[in-house]
């Protein structure tokens, strides 16, 4: 049995990029854990979930542990920091949020935990969060320093496969005009001949569509994923991709344990 260290942004982050692979991981028989590293203070809720918006981190807390039941997660530990929004916003430059925080003290709290479940593997964000998210951004700088602090080399970085995917959304506007922008609002994820390792996770992929149902004050923001038929999803989130420390030059990895 080994153990997977899943380290996130927000509550919810856990289901589209890495659920699938967290579910893999606990079905062969490994140690599955994730880490968050704030409480979504910031995140979009539907109209009238929360009297007041200093009630979301809880709820959403309690989103997550529902969330990683389903996945089948060992253990989840909070690190606590704030949400600290979109770039340029107000929040961003919160002394208490993630984005504002010393790297080297994140990672040392990141480290402790290792320290703790010493895992074979972490997972973390590529370098630019997926999508420029602050938050994400600094769980792949802050995830690499911890692993660099714990001597631990086995780290793999959950991206999108943009090139895949826009091929897909290409094809899917075809049938379904004006529910796909024209171009992405911004970038995403990297291109295919950046990424080095391909987890097929068709198995468990409405798993991961039934564990990010459980995160109800963020469904508003995700509604497109519960648009998608069966098939749409199964084609678009059934492999989940990774940028490993250590590329095999022309070859695809499949699997992180």
């Amino acid at each position: 049995m080994a153990t997977l260290l899943s380290f996130h942004a927000h509550p919810d982050d856990e289901c589209l990029l890495t659920g699938g692979t967290l579910a893999k991981a606990k079905s062969d028989g490994h140690r599955v854990v994730i880490v968050v590293a704030t409480g979504g203070e910031e995140g979009e809720y539907p109209a009238g979930f929360v009297s007041d918006r200093s009630e979301l981190p809880d709820r959403r807390r309690g989103e997550l542990l529902e969330s990683a039941k389903v996945l089948g997660v060992d253990k989840v530990y909070f690190l606590g920091y704030r949400d600290s929004g979109m770039m340029g916003t107000q929040s961003n430059s919160n002394p208490k949020s993630f984005w504002m925080t010393d790297i080297d003290e994140s990672a040392k709290a990141l480290a402790e935990i290792i320290a703790i479940e010493r895992p074979d593997v972490v997972t973390i964000y590529d370098e630019i969060g997926g999508y420029g998210h602050p938050d994400h951004i600094n769980v792949n700088r802050v995830g690499l320093r911890a692993c660099e602090i714990s001597g631990l080399s086995e780290v793999y970085q959950a991206t999108m496969n943009r090139d895949y995917l826009m091929e897909l959304m290409a094809d899917y506007s075809v049938d379904n005009p004006g529910k796909v922008p024209d171009e992405p609002q911004s970038a995403f994820g990297m291109g295919e001949d950046a990424i080095d390792t391909a987890v097929d996770v068709s198995e468990y992929v409405f798993l991961k569509r039934e564990a990010l149902s459980r995160h109800r004050s963020q469904i508003g923001g995700v509604a497109f994923v519960f648009d998608l038929g069966n098939e749409d999803f199964a084609r678009a989130f059934g492999t989940e991709w990774f940028i490993s420390r250590h590329p095999k030059e022309k070859e695809f990895r499949t699997a992180i344990l």
